[in-house]
This record gives C-alpha cells, sequence and structure tokens, in this order.
C-alpha cells in the first residue's frame, strides 16, 4: 500500500490531465448508459480547453459606442487574427504581448459600419468568428475646445481651460474624463465658470519651469441626454518667465516686472468715474495689432452719448468685459495724471506695442486703488479672483 501511495504522489502534478483523459476513456467500455455517461464528460472536457473570444459587439448589433479603443480579448488561448475594418478600410490595431487581448489604435467613427473578424487557438481547438456591427450615430454632438494650445508656453496664471459649444448636462462626467498631470506634481482643483466651460487650476500661481499635460477623453462619451463630444483633447504646455503688470490708480502707472525685477514702468489713463476700471487680478489673454472697440458689445449703442466705435492698435486682452491695454494716441496728454477711458488702461503706443511685444497668455495683471468693484470670478479672466475654498467647491461631485 505504502508503495502504491507514493507512485501516486508522483504522478499528482504534471500527469494529472493524463489521468482525467484515462477516466474519461475507461467509462467507454461499460455499459449503454455508462457510454452516454462518459461522452458527457469529455464534451466538458473539450468546453473547458476550447478558447473563448470574447468581443465588443455581438453580429448585427447597432448603436455601439465609441468611446474607448476597442477591445477583443480571448480566455485560454491566444488571438491569432484580429482583423478590423470600416468606411475607411482597415484599422489599426494593437496585440497585447502575451496574446490575449487586441484594440484598435483609434475610436471608431459615429455612425458607421464595421466588420470584426477574430481567430484565435488553444489546447481544445482552432475558433472563429466574424461580426458586424454599427457604430452609434448621436442625435446631439458638441464639439470642445482646450486652452492654452499644446507646446504653448505661458504665464504664471494660466489655467487649463475646457469648453464646449453646447451646454453641458452632466459636468460631472467631464470632470471624469479629464487628466492633469504637472511636474512637479501640484494640486488643483475644478471650477465652472459657466454651463458651457470649466476651469483646472493650483491653489497659488504656477512656479516657473512648471509642465502641464492635460488629456480629456471625451469623444463618445455620454455627458448627459445623449450629448456626445466629437473629439477627444490633448495638449501640453510650459509655465514661463513670471510677469506681472501692476496698475495702480493712484500713481497711474503700470509697472511690469519679471520674475521680481521691475523691466519697465508706463504712465496709463485708466475707467473715468463714471466707468471705472475693476480691481482685482487679471489674466492676460489674446493679443491684436488692431481691433475695433465697440459699446455696442456691452449694451450702448455706438451712436448714443458716451457709446463709440474705435479702430484701436496694440491691444493685449485684460478680461472678457472688454477690458484692454491699448495704444490711445488721443490719451497721452491724461496718461500718468487723469482717467479718461472707458475702462481700458490706455497706454502710449510705444508702450502698447512694447505690452504686445512682451506678454503672454497667462501672464498677470492686477489693478488696485479704483474706484470701481473687483473683477467677477466668472468673467472669463478673473479665476484669481476666487477664494480658494469657493474655487474648490465650485466643481461637480466635490472633485
Amino acid at each position: 500500500m505504502g508503495m502504491k501511495i507514493r507512485g501516486l504522489t508522483r504522478l499528482a502534478g504534471p500527469t494529472v490531465a493524463l489521468l482525467l483523459v484515462a477516466v474519461v476513456t475507461a467509462g467507454c467500455g461499460g455499459s449503454r448508459s455508462n457510454d452516454s455517461a462518459g461522452h458527457s464528460g469529455a464534451q466538458s472536457v473539450a468546453e473547458i480547453l476550447t478558447p473563448k473570444l470574447d468581443l465588443p459587439a455581438e453580429n448585427g448589433a447597432v448603436d455601439v459606442g465609441v468611446d474607448t479603443l476597442l477591445p477583443v480579448r480571448i480566455e485560454q488561448g491566444k488571438l491569432t487574427a484580429v482583423t478590423l475594418t470600416g468606411p475607411n478600410g482597415a484599422v489599426a490595431g494593437t496585440l497585447a504581448p502575451d496574446g490575449t487581448s487586441w484594440h484598435a489604435n483609434d475610436k471608431l467613427a459615429f455612425g458607421a459600419v464595421y466588420r470584426l473578424q477574430t481567430a484565435g487557438v488553444g489546447l481544445g481547438k482552432q475558433v472563429f468568428k466574424t461580426v458586424s456591427f454599427t457604430t452609434i450615430a448621436p442625435e446631439h454632438k458638441t464639439h470642445p475646445y482646450l486652452t492654452p494650445d499644446d507646446g504653448e508656453v505661458v504665464g504664471i496664471g494660466q489655467p487649463v481651460a475646457v469648453a464646449f459649444d453646447e451646454d453641458v448636462p452632466n459636468r460631472y462626467a467631464v470632470q471624469k474624463a479629464i487628466s492633469v498631470t504637472t511636474v512637479p506634481p501640484v494640486e488643483g482643483a475644478f471650477y465652472w465658470v459657466n454651463n458651457r466651460e470649466v476651469r483646472w487650476r493650483p491653489e497659488h500661481f504656477w512656479a516657473q519651469g512648471t509642465k502641464v499635460t492635460v488629456h480629456a477623453d471625451l469623444y463618445g462619451h455620454n455627458l448627459g441626454g445623449g450629448l456626445l463630444p466629437d473629439s477627444d483633447l490633448d495638449a501640453t504646455f510650459t509655465v514661463g518667465d513670471a510677469t506681472v503688470f501692476h496698475a495702480d490708480d493712484n500713481t497711474k502707472l503700470v509697472t511690469v516686472e519679471r520674475n521680481g525685477q521691475v523691466i519697465r514702468t508706463m504712465p496709463t489713463s485708466m475707467g473715468k468715474e463714471s466707468s471705472p476700471t475693476t480691481n482685482g487680478i487679471y489674466i492676460l489673454s489674446d493679443r491684436h495689432q488692431q481691433i475695433i472697440m465697440d459699446s455696442t458689445t456691452f449694451g450702448l449703442p455706438s451712436g448714443s452719448p458716451g457709446g463709440y466705435r474705435t479702430p484701436v492698435d496694440w491691444a493685449t486682452r485684460m478680461s472678457y468685459s472688454g477690458i484692454f491695454m491699448h495704444s490711445a494716441p488721443w490719451s497721452v496728454w491724461a496718461q500718468g495724471s487723469t482717467d479718461t477711458s472707458h475702462g481700458c488702461l490706455n497706454l502710449s503706443p510705444e508702450d502698447a506695442e512694447w505690452v504686445y511685444d512682451n506678454a503672454k497668455r497667462g501672464d498677470i495683471a492686477i489693478v488696485s486703488n479704483t474706484v470701481g468693484d473687483t473683477l467677477s470670478g466668472i468673467d472669463g479672466l478673473g479665476d484669481w479672483n476666487v477664494p480658494w475654498a469657493d474655487w474648490k467647491a465650485g466643481n461637480a461631485g466635490g472633485q
């Protein structure tokens, strides 16, 4: 008996599969009922050993989602061939090193028919499966926009901004789709400035040299009510020199600092008492060699008393409510002594051109000591006027 036990112990391991086959074979030599039971056992073993293809859609399926890279998987085997064809021909894909999964390299098109042919092999046998399916054709699409641009060098105040051309019902779905990675690591938070735009910024101004990478995995994701974005977003930008424009209405001067050193001082004429420049922190935005200043943009007809439609040169935007630093040769006499503008910072042509040439998106302007209120945090360029606790609370789901 001792010898038999030792012999069985030696077999249990690599040869256990052979024992299983032997048991099944022995069942085949008995009575008719035993023969039937034996075949049933053989089929079960075959099923266990047969590879199983896991495809993302059944044959004839419609409204198949496009929000992921189409996956194909196999259990108890390896993929030997995967071919995906669509309206533009073959779709390239990547096979995992272990051969058990494959995915398309790009997301699929909306409202298109695709044919997926797969093959795999395992211990049991080869398996093949082909399906055709149609992707979702959304009734409501939206296009997303990302600021800043890929490769851009920005100022220390530039937030990440993701905007849509439609109102977003599910804000949390947007936040889940956006990843912001910084080097060095920086804590940040989302804040919705309106129903179509979300921002992400740190608690304090960026440190010079910070590298920021943004990926928004939006394409095809349902943002509520069947609203589907038509693209993903990607950008990597770098924070450049710390340039800050200090505009003090007491002195009527704009003092420019770069990395803590004063590099230029410019006389200015800010908003007169009836239309004062608002105080607070501004994020500099787009720049124009020439632009039309038009009072109708804030509801005052250009032909009415106080209205205007004036071309100006060397304009650098400070707010979406219409405040710029720009050339104003007509007010040089007042710059440095008297406020005469409708809210903008009037500069000499030379100084305005210098700002145009030296400012960058995301630089900071700080206006102080005017009789005006504080720039709204939801103006679009007043983000830093929102206290950090309020900013962190201004997102969906407390994320």
